[in-house]
């Protein structure tokens, strides 16, 4: 009750002042045509004295712009509190012409009253009027239009918008990223200021959003200007790897030790070095045999991920696992590698077996395998075994074995005193093949860099679902104080759930403290907009009538970026929060923003890349192409070693009374 009373005096006081600016302009004309009204007797002696005292007091009578000018005043404010109507066609079109012919009428009028033709007089007089009434039309209009603004954000653009970080903030570990948001009508420059990026980073958005280009590009270069040692998954090899090695370039200066720069590529042996990723002198448990194993396995059957524990999952697992350790203890791990494992797999099980088993590490290991045998389950131990051989079956390739049986660098690529940036390149086309290979050396690189006193160093993962990367969850979690910074581009959480597993995906989703989202739709874009709360914002409601119109101004929390923004986020536009530090606090962490990036310059630093140099020739001096002869020379070797482990093996058991037993069974 007490609202409307005020609405009421309110009303009536906006009457009050309109009555006032229409008397003022009666009493304009009066005054100013008065020679008119008096050859005709129209005047009161009264009135006369009111006018004459208003123009000894104020002297509002002494020019006719000052009347005029006074009586708007008063109508313009009476204009605030006008009513509405049910007719809602008015535009700023038909303001402006009201405003473009008041104006006109109203003001350049001035010279009729100069001639002293009665019909000038007449013309003044009309045209004052009419010019006064399209004014005020003009202004009632204008009035209801602003009273109905918040009508016009229809996509609730101005509630949603907020301010952002406008400071930038640089250390030693930092990366910025420059922004334009739009807050207030306008838009501003800001910056995202990922000030601790060892609290992981995750990059979201389709196909197609500005991952890559926007951001991930970014990490790899000012990472590189600040000195990180770096391992780089490139899925579609070359892109990331080309950014790199030019970036490195320029910038090796950056390092106190100059760095080398690394590559992993099974598609062209020439452009590629060689590395065993189970190199024996990093493997000091056989739950490292088993971690490289769990590895391979599960990303040459991404089922599995969803089935961890079961009796058909764990077998083959176990089984790699003990000849991986196995090949770590025989004859000082000389035989260690991956392609090795693969072929001793694949022979003889019975020879296998007792070869095995003959050490007294792997005996107890294999116990399940051994039970089968023993008891005469021959079709479990041969679906124990098939579920080994069938999947790796597949990687049998010479090239493939070419790079992971050689030894030109290792993989602990933040020892300060040798760092490396390493990229390792997958083929969308074989990435079922190369998945599990380059698996593996993830998951030794992820545990050789998780150690105190090493260079500072970056994991930048792009396209993560394409790859199992076992232990994930727990390099987020533990190595933000070991200084790993990690960097994980996918399209949607609903991807890393279906290759992840529900648990895992959880875990990566909840434990990065800097998130980066492109257009995502559904779930994803459902998450991260609770993720990023809600705010008090203002709401209105209209209801209009014939003779009034009614409106009221509420507020309540609502998302503060909706999913439905988010799930139409322009190319380029990128939502997500930030973390900080103890001593470096960021107020604004949200942003909504586009990542400004100055495509001139990258466009001119992309023409003059160089491409990653032939490592190695395989041309001899006479101009003979040995490639595909090494390759194979090497492949050959690699069966011809596991036919000689087996033999010498299998003598050296027959030989031994103590294992006697085993060639018996």
């Amino acid at each position: 009750m007490q609202g409307e009373d005020d609405l009421r005096g309110l009303a009536k006081i906006m009457a009050f002042m309109r009555a006032v600016s229409i008397l003022l302009i009666l009493m304009h004309i009066y005054w100013f045509c008065y020679g008119y009204f008096i050859d005709r007797g129209w005047t009161l002696e009264v009135i006369n004295k009111i006018l004459g005292n208003f123009q000894l007091t104020a002297g509002l009578f002494s020019h006719t712009l000052y009347t005029k000018v006074f009586a708007l005043v008063l109508l313009a404010l009476s204009c605030l509190g006008s009513k509405g109507v049910k007719n809602q066609n008015i535009t700023w079109t038909k303001i402006y012409i009201a405003l473009a012919i008041g104006f006109v009428l109203f003001f350049l009028n001035t010279a009729l009253l100069k001639l002293s033709v009665n019909t000038a007089t007449i013309s003044y007089i009309v045209t004052t009027g009419l010019g006064y009434i399209a004014l005020m039309v003009a202004g009632v209009w204008m009035s209801r239009l602003l009273r109905n603004n918040l009508m016009d954000d229809v996509f609730n653009n101005e509630n949603e918008s907020f301010m952002q970080e406008t400071k930038l903030m640089e250390n030693e570990y930092s990366v910025n990223l420059p922004t334009k948001f739009y807050y207030k009508e306008k838009w501003n420059n800001g910056w995202i200021n990922i000030v601790n990026p060892f609290r992981a980073t995750i990059v979201l958005g389709t196909p197609g959003s500005g991952k890559s280009y926007a951001i991930v590009n970014n990490y790899i270069k000012q990472q590189i200007e600040k000195g990180f040692s770096m391992y780089i998954y490139d899925f579609k090899f070359d892109d990331l790897s080309t950014i790199a090695y030019n970036h490195l370039l320029k910038h090796s200066d950056k390092y106190k030790v100059q760095p080398k720069f690394y590559v992993i590529n099974f598609d062209n042996p020439r452009k590629s070095h060689r590395c065993n990723p189970l190199n024996p002198d990093f493997m000091t448990d056989i739950s490292d045999a088993y971690e490289a194993a769990y590895t391979i396995m599960l990303n040459l059957n991404r089922s599995w991920i969803q089935k961890q524990g079961d009796f058909f999952v764990e077998s083959p697992i176990i089984l790699l696992a003990a000849i991986i350790w196995y090949l770590k203890i025989y004859d000082d791990g000389k035989y260690c590698t991956f392609p090795h494992a693969i072929e001793l797999l694949n022979k003889k099980y019975s020879d296998v077996f007792t070869i095995l088993t003959s050490y007294s590490d792997l005996e107890n290991y294999l116990s399940p395998f051994m039970d089968a045998w023993q008891g005469g389950a021959q079709d479990q131990l041969q679906g124990q075994i098939a579920s080994a051989k069938i999947p790796l079956s597949r990687m049998i390739s010479p090239q493939l074995y070419w790079v992971m049986t050689g030894d030109d660098f290792s993989l602990d690529i933040n020892n300060p005193k040798e760092p490396k940036i390493l990229c390792v390149g997958n083929n969308p086309d074989r990435q079922n093949i190369y998945s599990a290979a380059l698996g593996l050396y993830n998951s030794r690189i992820v545990k050789l860099i998780n150690k105190k006193g090493q260079l500072k160093s970056s994991v930048i993962i792009d396209e993560l679902p394409t790859i199992y990367f076992r232990g994930l969850d727990n390099l987020i979690a533990t190595a933000r104080s070991n200084k790993v910074a990690v960097c994980l581009g996918f399209q949607d959480y609903s991807q890393l759930t279906r290759d992840y597993g529900d648990k895992e995906s959880k875990v990566i989703q909840n434990t990065v403290g800097n998130v980066f989202s492109g257009q995502v739709v559904g779930e994803t874009a459902k998450s991260l907009s609770e993720r990023f709360g809600k705010v008090l914002q203002k709401r209105q409601s209209m209801s209009i009538n014939r003779n009034d119109t009614s409106t009221s101004i509420s507020t309540q929390l609502d998302s503060l970026i909706p999913a439905s923004k988010i799930s139409t986020l322009t190319q380029g536009f990128f939502v997500g929060s930030v973390s900080d530090n103890f001593d470096e606090r960021i107020e604004q962490k949200i942003f909504h923003a586009e990542i400004v990036v100055d495509n001139v310059k990258v466009a001119s630093e992309t023409k003059s890349y160089q491409k990653i140099p032939e490592i190695l020739s395989f041309v001899t001096e006479q101009g003979e192409d040995k490639m595909k002869d090494e390759i194979e020379s090497n492949y050959k070797r690699i069966k011809s070693d596991i036919l000689n482990i087996v033999v010498s093996e299998m003598e050296r058991i027959k030989n031994d009374p103590a294992l006697q037993h085993l060639v018996q069974k």
